[in-house]
């Protein structure tokens, strides 16, 4: 049972979607026990922070058995809400709004979006996966209606607060932002952000480190920028922070 007395850290709540994932993947491969070194080995994590994460919610498995994977499985779906069926409203039908409205995976998950938003007139009334394209002006309407608490951000920037702001004022408590832009929400209101363009700059830097490292081993020094790598990020960032990608 959860300890409703301590609030788990939030990187575990952020690890657990990780061990459902592991899990499922092990009843498909037919393996019905696992220890927590063999978990954490799929995910890399240790077999101690498994352990850790799990005791914020109640006693699991056996020592020298291991995890009924079935089991463990549905008390880590009931502890993120996954029992439920939750719908979602999207804003921004862009590109990668589109993309993402015609994922099926959500299902699967829970996880259904029940209304599309767009502020362009071409797009309005249109319809994706049979759910039509409403105007922005709805969001309040519809949210409150359909009793809607998650949403996707999938718009630019500049448009990206002024959304959140109306979303939590209708009622949404947990939005998914796409926008490359930090959102400021109030408390009690959950953001998760994702910016394709942040997470390869914190890869380019340990690339860039082995390059000068090996440039500095073979006593060279560097002549030029691999210009056709950087200008082809530097126009991929452009286009995210101009809207070109979610328009």
């Amino acid at each position: 049972m959860e300890r409703l007395d301590i609030l788990p850290p939030d990187v575990v709540i952020r690890r657990l979607p990780l061990y459902a994932r592991s899990l499922r993947y092990l009843l498909q491969e037919g393996i019905h026990s696992v220890s927590s070194q063999e978990l954490g080995e799929r995910i890399n994590v240790t077999a101690a922070q498994i352990r850790k994460d799990l005791s914020y919610f109640g006693e699991f498995g056996k020592q020298g058995i291991g995890y009924d994977v079935e089991k463990l499985l549905n008390h880590i779906e009931k502890i993120l809400g996954l029992t439920y069926e939750w719908p979602v409203a999207m804003v921004g039908v862009g590109h990668l709004g589109q993309a993402i409205a015609r994922y099926e995976g959500f299902r699967s998950k829970g996880i259904y979006i029940v209304a599309l938003f767009d502020n362009d007139p071409a797009k309005i009334g249109t319809e994706i996966g049979g759910i039509t394209i409403q105007s922005d002006e709805q969001i309040p309407t519809v949210v409150r209606e359909q009793r809607i608490r998650l949403a996707i951000v999938a718009v630019p920037a500049f448009r990206a607060q002024e959304v959140t702001d109306v979303l939590v004022a209708s009622g949404v408590r947990a939005i998914l932002n796409y926008a490359p832009i930090i959102l400021h929400v109030p408390e009690g209101v959950w953001v998760r952000c994702i910016d394709p363009v942040a997470v390869l700059h914190s890869m380019t830097y340990y690339l860039g480190r082995e390059e000068n490292a090996a440039l500095a081993h073979n006593g060279q020094r560097k002549q030029q920028e691999p210009r056709t790598r950087i200008q082809s990020l530097k126009r991929l960032e452009n286009m995210i922070e101009a809207g070109d990608a979610l328009a």
